[in-house]
């Protein structure tokens, strides 16, 4: 008798406990987030907590279209962290209609001070690096952030305008006869790359900003577990910060080294680290250069003494190999995106450390 009635009491104790702890994970923060680097970091300030869904897990977020399943999570999410319109296009459209009560987060929004402009050609000089570097060291609270009304660097856009116009006819044509096809490409451009460069988690610095700015969010939203969010950040921000020494002890012995990528992605990681990147095998993506283009980006190789031309997995890299044959360079692989890299609160600081071996490996 005595065991059915404990039996019974821890048979009530649970029944009560269940429904508690339900309450509890349903009080939890229902999160979104839009691509994997950025939600690594939001991984890991809810570590503990709950984990955010991820939408765009492969591939490129140009051209992403929504699954019903992550229609879904949109529209029971509490908040959307997203970079930006010009980098997650898709996302616009189902913000407002699916997600329309959820709080968002466009992160291009609230760090504006921190960008950098975009490239408007496949050709740009080493110096702009040490130019944003100069202006960067005056920035506030003394880091070396990278502002997008950098004086210097709209100076050096501008003595480069005359060879950048020339530079684009060769390199962003399709064919000199279909010039319906080159003007609904430019369009398409356009929408793609808006006036700043969006590939802003590429420096540790400035992803310490996204922590800060996501915590705060995340405490107004859910003040319950703020010890904790604040905990991780406090963590997250300290790993960061090992990180970026971390990285500038490896690329410093290839510093001076030129090289090409595929397209423009990385200027935030070059700017950080004082890379010398030259150039990009094409400004959009989405648009392979014509003959004329791919045979101008040859001589660039030759002329430059380029060391590798890096492609990207989300895009083909036969082009890659038709442009360094007979040039002497070689080739690598660099990844934005991290699309074969698990997602989680690890996947940041792989996708980064891939990013530096990568660069590394192909320009010894």
């Amino acid at each position: 008798m005595k065991k059915f009635v404990l039996a019974l009491s821890s048979i009530l104790m649970s029944m009560l406990v269940l429904p508690i702890q339900s309450l509890m994970a349903a009080e939890n923060p229902q999160v979104v987030v839009s691509i994997k680097p950025i939600h690594s970091l939001v991984s890991a300030v809810m570590e503990g907590v709950a984990t955010p869904t991820l939408l765009v897990k492969t591939g490129s977020p140009h051209a992403y279209t929504l699954r019903p399943s992550e229609a879904r999570a949109l529209a029971n999410a509490d908040l959307v962290v997203w970079v930006g319109h010009e980098l997650e296009s898709f996302l616009e459209k189902p913000l407002q209609t699916v997600a329309k009560n959820a709080q968002k987060l466009e992160l291009s929004e609230q760090l504006k001070s921190s960008l950098l402009a975009t490239r408007n050609s496949g050709e740009w000089q080493h110096e702009d690096h040490e130019e944003h570097k100069d202006h960067d060291e005056h920035h506030e609270e003394g880091t070396e952030e990278h502002s997008g009304h950098d004086e210097h660097h709209e100076e050096g856009i501008e003595e480069h305008k005359d060879h950048d116009e020339h530079h684009e006819e060769g390199i962003e044509e399709h064919s000199d006869n279909d010039e319906h096809h080159e003007d609904g490409a430019e369009s398409h451009h356009e929408h793609h790359h808006g006036a700043m460069d969006l590939h802003l988690w590429l420096d540790p610095k400035i992803a310490q900003k996204i922590v800060i700015e996501t915590t705060n969010m995340l405490v107004e939203l859910d003040p319950a577990h703020a010890l904790q969010y604040q905990s991780n950040a406090m963590k997250l921000n300290e790993r960061l910060t090992s990180l970026d020494q971390q990285l500038k002890q490896t690329l410093k012995p290839v510093k001076a080294t030129p090289y090409l990528v595929f397209h423009s992605a990385y200027q935030y990681f070059e700017t950080a680290y004082d890379l010398n990147a030259i150039g990009s095998v094409t400004i959009d993506p989405d648009r392979k250069p014509g003959a004329k283009g791919i045979s101008e980006i040859r001589k660039k190789v030759k002329d430059s003494g380029a060391r590798c031309v890096f492609s990207e997995p989300q895009f083909q890299s036969s082009l890659v190999t038709t442009i360094i044959e007979g040039t002497g360079a070689k080739t690598g692989v660099l990844d934005p995106l991290g699309s074969e890299i698990p997602e989680g609160p690890e996947a940041y600081f792989t996708l980064i450390n891939n990013l530096a071996n990568n660069l590394v490996i192909g320009l010894k």
